[in-house]
């Protein structure tokens, strides 16, 4: 980072210096319409030399105070270069010190439930009498087996198959016995996923930690006993699961071969109810869901639950909730989605409003410039409008804290979470100017701190930014009463 910002100091700095010609030019032409002007009325150009020279001390102290602006904002965007160019390593770096997000949009599957049952098909064909000669004189039925074709599959439990003689007449018969596979539909779903949302250090991507827990009930419909398969499909996109469990009426399930989702198999009895509960946590991140689509079978009872501490939208055509639990600000924080005897063709979809980190970090950096020249202005302003005296020097200092502050945030990013990182560095840039322009000041000067701060709101900084707007212009007009009362 430290030879990232000295390569940005230097291109500012040759930048600067290629603007020093056109300033030496432009002041050349000003002093020579100066001496035009003097040779034409000596007496109004002596006096003004006069008036300038008086006042040149205090104009040469505020012209401190735009050279302490100029150096900040220099400073500020060396800074806001060096940020971003450490992310954009860090999202292309093959290797970190930081761990990554371990998934992506998460997308749940519902699980399916059927019944198994074997069921055996008898094929049968007479070949004519000169066949049965022919394969006498070549050598045996056996070689007409590959031209009836292959039996073979996982749904194949037993294969039988041979020839027979009937009088001059030969019968081939292949008796197989396959698994087959009736849908069962879930008698109750009650599914709940917990999102907390988490924003690591060094600028990595938001995500969140999800736990996530159902229990699901099946009945066999029938008046005896009958082989049962429930498939739990493994979540996509959901990095390493941690706590992963699959309990059936009461009973722990561990499988050894999870390439096909969680699998469950076992005899249930006439009218019998099977209770299974299934949980597991992970981590995910920008959205998640839950895939109802993927069988056209009726939803018997579906109760599902998703609470979140980040505002949620929904992708389009996806099943929107049945009811919405907001909390104190009137944001949605508890989603549900209650469903009864219903076939749909949608899916439960949410998706989490997400900037990227790097784009949030370069808005404040390009503001906060910005706020550096803003900052005097109010001051100056805010001390008018109280009858109060601002002196230059310390003015100064208040410039040179608050871009000291603003550089300082941009650095800790490195080593905070942007949210922690940033507030800090205005509060200490803050903090220096009430040290040297008074307690008096903390208004204008946590308002300049304030700007940059506002992008940290994803989606909400114009907003932001205008009622920062109406507050100091309150603030403005109530000062300037209290000073006309005094």
């Amino acid at each position: 980072m430290v030879q990232t910002a000295l390569h940005a100091l230097l291109g500012a700095v040759s930048w600067l210096l290629s603007l020093v010609v056109p300033l030496l030019v432009f002041g050349g032409v000003g002093l020579v319409a100066l001496l035009l002007v003097g040779s034409l009325d000596r007496e109004r150009f002596r006096a003004g030399l006069g008036w300038l020279g008086a006042r040149l001390p205090a104009l040469g102290r505020w012209a401190l105070v735009a050279l302490a602006v100029g150096v900040g904002a220099l400073a500020l965007h060396v800074t806001r270069r060096a940020v971003d160019v450490r992310l954009g390593l860090q999202q292309s770096a093959r290797s970190t010190n930081v761990a990554d997000p371990q998934g992506g949009p998460t997308v749940q599957t519902s699980p399916r439930v059927s019944l198994l049952e074997s069921r055996t098909y008898t094929r049968t064909l007479t070949l004519p009498a000169d066949v049965y000669t022919r394969l006498q004189l070549d050598g045996g039925w056996e070689t007409l087996l590959p031209y009836f074709g292959s039996a073979s599959g996982p749904s194949v439990e037993e294969l039988r198959e041979g020839f027979t003689r009937r009088g001059d007449t030969l019968v081939f018969t292949r008796d197989v016995t396959l698994r087959t596979e009736l849908p069962l539909g879930l008698d109750t779903t009650r599914a709940r996923a917990d999102l907390r949302f988490v924003d690591p250090a060094g600028g990595r991507g938001t995500s969140y930690n999800a736990a996530f827990t159902a229990d699901y009930t099946f009945t066999n419909p029938r008046e005896e006993a009958v082989t049962a398969r429930f498939v739990f499909p493994l979540p996509q996109g959901s990095g390493t699961l941690s706590g992963f469990r699959l309990t059936v009426d009461g009973r722990v399930e561990r499988a050894s071969d999870l390439t096909g989702g969680s699998v469950w198999e076992g005899l249930v009895g006439a009218g019998q109810t099977v209770r299974v509960n299934v949980m597991y946590r992970h981590q995910g991140s920008r959205g998640w869901a839950y895939r109802l689509a993927d069988r056209r079978e009726p939803l018997r009872n579906l109760d599902l639950s998703l609470t979140a501490d980040r505002p949620a939208r929904f992708e389009r055509y996806s099943l929107f909730p049945t009811e919405v639990g907001r909390d104190a600000l009137g944001r949605p924080r508890t989603l549900r989605w209650q469903l009864q005897d219903v076939i749909t063709a949608q899916n439960v979809a949410v998706v989490f409003s997400q900037g990227s980190v790097r784009e949030m970090l370069a808005k404040v950096g390009l503001v906060s410039p910005l706020a550096l020249v803003l900052a005097p202005l109010l001051v100056v302003v805010w001390a008018w409008r109280r009858r109060r005296v601002v002196l230059p020097l310390p003015l100064v200092g208040a410039v040179v804290g608050l871009a000291v502050g603003f550089a300082l945030g941009g650095v800790l990013t490195a080593y905070l979470p942007p949210l922690v990182a940033l507030p800090l560095g205005s509060a200490v840039g803050v903090a220096f100017g009430v040290v040297t322009l008074g307690r008096g000041f903390v208004g204008p000067l946590l308002v300049a701190a304030l700007v940059p701060l506002v992008f940290l709101a994803v989606g909400h900084a114009g907003l932001l930014l205008t009622l920062l707007a109406v507050v100091v212009l309150v603030l403005l007009l109530v000062g300037g009463r209290r000073g006309r009362g005094t």
